[in-house]
C-alpha cells in the first residue's frame, strides 16, 4: 500500500508532465509565423436622427427636443444706444471705466445687459473721454460724458 507523500509525489509527476505537454509545443514551434492577429472590436457609431422617423428618445418618447435644429440662428444686432459710460477710474497705467455698471478695463471681455438683453463686449482701448469696445462683430466708440 502506498503512502500519503508517495501518492503526492505521483501527482505532482503527473501534472508536470501535463503542464510540459501544453507548453512545450509553443515553445518548440516555428518562430518564423508572425503571431495570430488579436480581432480588434468594432467601433460603435452614433447618428443623431434628425426626423422621428429615423428614431426616438425610449426614455421620453412624445419629446421632440432630440430634433431641434442644430443650425442656431444669427442673433438679431442689438442696439448699442443703451450702452452708457457712468464713470471713469483706477490709474493713468491701468484706467478702467464703468459701462451699464459693469467695471471694464482694457482688454476685459464681459457681458452687459442691456433692455434689448445681454451684449457681450471686449473693451480694447481707453483713451481719455473715448472707449473703443468692440460688439456684435463690430467695433464702436463710446465717448464719456459724465455732467459734474
Amino acid at each position: 500500500m502506498k503512502s500519503n507523500r508517495q501518492c503526492l509525489n505521483g501527482l505532482w509527476a503527473a501534472w508536470y508532465l501535463c503542464a510540459v505537454a501544453v507548453v512545450m509545443p509553443a515553445v518548440a514551434g516555428d518562430t518564423n509565423q508572425p503571431p495570430a492577429a488579436i480581432p480588434s472590436a468594432p467601433l460603435s457609431v452614433f447618428k443623431q436622427p434628425i426626423t422621428p422617423k429615423e428614431g426616438r428618445d425610449p426614455f421620453f418618447p412624445n419629446s421632440m427636443r432630440m430634433f431641434a435644429s442644430l443650425v442656431v440662428p444669427p442673433s438679431k444686432t442689438k442696439d448699442l444706444s443703451s450702452l452708457v459710460i457712468r464713470g471713469k477710474s483706477g490709474t493713468s497705467d491701468r484706467p478702467l471705466v464703468i459701462i451699464n455698471d459693469v467695471t471694464f478695463a482694457e482688454g476685459d471681455d464681459r457681458d452687459v445687459i442691456t433692455p434689448d438683453g445681454r451684449i457681450n463686449i471686449h473693451c480694447y482701448k481707453i483713451l481719455g473721454d473715448v472707449v473703443v469696445v468692440e460688439a456684435n462683430g463690430q467695433q464702436h466708440q463710446l465717448r464719456v460724458n459724465l455732467k459734474p
